[in-house]
């Protein structure tokens, strides 16, 4: 549909230059008619085109353009059909000035509607053309007249014409010079423009009165103010008319080939008027003088703008360098420079880094938008809870940053961080609601030798320690953190090639039937010895393997290594394996698809395998987790909720939970049977376990005092180092429950 209006305004086009080449070599009526049948064409199109191609929105400039085809079309019906000496012929002449105001305020309005930012040297650059039009229209017109010997009136109005469309011309250039240059739609527009200028010019050489058989006869006039109808026309009609009315975002600061042409051109006008039309006399070289000094000021005005414009521009520059563009806080490399200014003997300079908890989730259920929401009002939270002369600033993601001093030993940052986090207690007020928010905060102070550099390090190595002690609390630097950190990253690196290179191992722990002290399965746990670093405590990589992601690469080898192992084992005895879930499994889309795909693959029936997860694991997203759960349930594995009682909300979530056991945390066993203060709470599990249809098991079962006061209550299995501590498949049996003796 496009492509048939475009290719109809070039038909359009195609036709009117014919047209007005006739109007203009043609004699009465002949030419007379072609030129009222050619305008009635072009009002009939450009109405269909501004109906079809431009928004209601953007409708009223061209709609007055188009009136002011009517009044023309109007004022040449009239002066064919009225007598002449009647007051209607006088109508087309009279008509000249509502066409040239209409006109005038359609290239207005569409200029009004595009312009861009306020300092785009485009509005100097036409003033600039605009004054030398006027010198130029004066000089060879105007002046002219106002020295000759006819100085009837209409004359006057022919001279001045070219003027009229000059500035029309010179309104209409910050489209032009605004990037526009593609759309086949602001061509047309020029031409017709070009046209207009043409007929003026025409006119104002010519005269109101043609005088001698040498002078330039009005249908030349004619011919091209009817080209300029049908350029218009065309230029409606085009699909890419919209781009005539669409505000500019950018500035024209690029000084190209044309326009640089067009500037060069116009300061050229006063040389180029004063060699070849000379004033006539004193009074018409002040008038010339005035207008070259209008130009000369108009280009001290756009040399003054273009310096400020670049002034603004570096200072905008520097500003960005310096501050975050979504909050408006300075940034990292502020904050750098700011503490290495404040750093002196006598002042002690703290940096608290601070870290929104759980952000990701943030952006996960509600979008980026909510998270930019998120991230500013809790920029402003903390912008209002510092001191003034404290320097907050955004360091990236959801990290902030607070630089202070303080005379040397004084705890200001430590309270300042206790206000931080008071602050942010309150639920942040956004779009979707009021969202509650945590933080971690990692504080460093400066010492002899510590630059801006360290002291960030320090504080993110502190940040980093607050979360890992649970979040939403902070902590203060000290060197041995850094060792920690250290240990840290030198295992998250070495951990990346583990299962490569083949360093993970699989041990099982025995879980136990109480009653028949058989053993019913076993629990699969894995390990790690790096060649270097020797056997690396789970406690230290499984975290680490959970931040990074690989958990779900090595958890997924895990299930299969157990898988084949426990089909074996069944041959034997109708043994199963235990397996974790880790939080970022239990995320990933597909995890009941791959489990049904190593069950296959290694022969283990559903019925042998049990799948853990965590309290907390299902806490951070419960709807998600339970479709997870309930399509690995329909696999047939067997469900658990691992270190029940740790959680938080774990009797409002248990029964929506398709799990069949729940497995008491080790710190809860601890004590039982010698009267210990959580008996009460285990039988309190036990109870409940059992009235849902749930199976139980005690965790960390060392004692037979344990073993027998958990026999007694009902408890259905046990595992723990009583019947033995997790060993290579290869040292299991699974005939038997090995008890350790006392």
């Amino acid at each position: 549909m496009r492509d048939r209006w475009a290719v109809s305004s070039w038909v359009l086009l195609s036709v009117g230059v014919p047209v007005a080449v006739f109007v203009g070599v043609a004699d009465p009526p002949g030419a007379t008619y072609a030129y009222l049948a050619g305008v009635l064409v072009c009002v009939i199109a450009a109405a269909v085109g501004i109906r079809r191609n431009v928004p209601p929105g953007q409708r009223r400039p061209w709609l007055l353009i188009l009136a002011a085809m009517m009044v023309s079309l109007t004022g040449e019906s009239t002066r064919v059909l009225a007598e002449r000496g009647t007051v209607l012929a006088m109508f087309p002449d009279a008509a000249l000035l509502p066409i040239y105001l209409l006109l005038t305020a359609g290239v207005i309005d569409l200029v009004r509607r595009t312009r861009a930012t306020a300092d785009d040297p485009a509005r100097v650059d036409s003033a600039l053309i605009g004054v030398g039009a006027a010198l130029l229209v004066w000089s060879l017109w105007v002046e002219p007249w106002i020295a000759g010997d006819d100085l009837r009136w209409q004359n006057l109005v022919a001279a001045a014409l070219p003027l009229a469309a000059a500035l029309l011309m010179t309104i209409a250039l910050p489209m032009l010079l605004l990037g526009r240059t593609r759309a086949p739609a602001m061509w047309f527009f020029v031409t017709s423009g070009v046209a207009l200028l043409s007929a003026n010019i025409v006119l104002a050489n010519r005269g109101w009165f043609v005088h001698g058989a040498d002078g330039i006869p009005l249908k030349t006039m004619g011919a091209l103010v009817l080209a300029a109808d049908f350029a218009n026309a065309a230029c409606v009609l085009h699909p890419t008319v919209p781009v005539l009315t669409e505000r500019v975002l950018g500035r024209s600061h690029l000084l190209r080939r044309g326009r640089t042409a067009m500037i060069t051109a116009t300061l050229c006008v006063p040389t180029i008027l004063g060699v070849a039309a000379p004033p006539r006399g004193q009074t018409f070289s002040l008038v010339r003088a005035a207008l070259s000094l209008a130009l000369i000021g108009v280009v001290v005005a756009r040399v003054v703008r273009a310096n400020n414009s670049r002034a603004r521009a570096e200072q905008e520059a520097r500003w960005r360098a310096e501050h975050d563009s979504l909050t408006g806080l300075p940034n990292r490399e502020r904050l750098a420079a700011t503490v290495a200014r404040w750093t002196a003997p006598d002042t002690q300079v703290s940096v608290l880094l601070l870290d929104l908890d759980r952000f990701k989730l943030v952006n996960d259920h509600w979008g980026h938008e909510v998270g930019d929401e998120m991230l500013r009002a809790a920029a402003a939270r903390l912008a209002v809870t510092v001191r003034a002369d404290d320097l907050v600033c955004r360091t990236g993601g959801d990290e902030f940053a607070v630089a202070l001093t303080a005379p040397a030993g004084d705890p200001a940052a430590e309270h300042l961080a206790g206000r931080l986090l008071a602050a942010l207690d309150e639920p942040l007020p956004l779009s979707v609601g009021a969202v509650d928010v945590t933080a971690s905060i990692g504080i460093a102070t400066a010492r002899a030798g510590t630059g801006a550099v360290e002291l960030l390090r320090d504080a993110d190595t502190a940040m980093y320690q607050a979360k890992e002690s649970g979040r939403n609390r902070y902590a203060v630097f000290d060197p041995p953190l850094r060792e920690r950190l250290q240990r840290r990253f030198t295992l998250e690196r070495a951990l990346r090639g583990a299962l490569d290179h083949g360093q993970l191992d699989v041990h099982y722990q025995p879980l136990v039937h109480l009653e028949s002290e058989q053993i019913d399965g076993f629990e699969a746990l894995m390990r790690w010895t790096h060649p270097a670093l020797g056997p690396v405590s789970p406690v230290e990589f499984i975290p680490i393997a959970e931040d990074t992601g690989l958990i779900v690469a090595a958890g997924a080898w895990l299930l299969e290594e157990a898988a084949a192992r426990t089909r074996d084992w069944r041959e034997t005895a109708p043994v199963h394996v235990s397996v974790n879930l880790a939080v970022r499994q239990l995320r990933e889309p597909g995890l009941a698809e791959r489990v049904g795909e190593i069950l296959a693959r290694t022969g283990l029936p559903p019925e042998g395998l049990w799948l853990e997860v965590t309290e907390s694991g299902f806490m951070d997203d419960p709807d998600a987790c339970l479709r997870t759960l309930h399509e690995l349930r329909n696999l047939g594995v067997t469900l658990c909720i691992d270190d029940f009682g740790t959680g938080f909300s774990s009797l409002s979530y248990l029964q929506r939970m398709p799990v069949s056991i729940v497995k008491i945390d080790r710190a809860f066993v601890t004590g039982v049977g010698d009267g210990g203060p959580n008996e009460p709470i285990v039988r309190a599990v036990l109870a409940m376990s059992h009235a849902l249809g749930h199976r139980v098991v005690a965790e960390g079962v060392e004692t037979t005092t344990q073993r027998d006061w958990l026999r007694a209550n009902d408890c259905d299995f046990a595992q723990g180092w009583l019947y033995g501590k997790p060993l290579p498949a290869s040292q299991q049996s699974v005939t038997r429950a090995p008890v350790r003796q006392p």
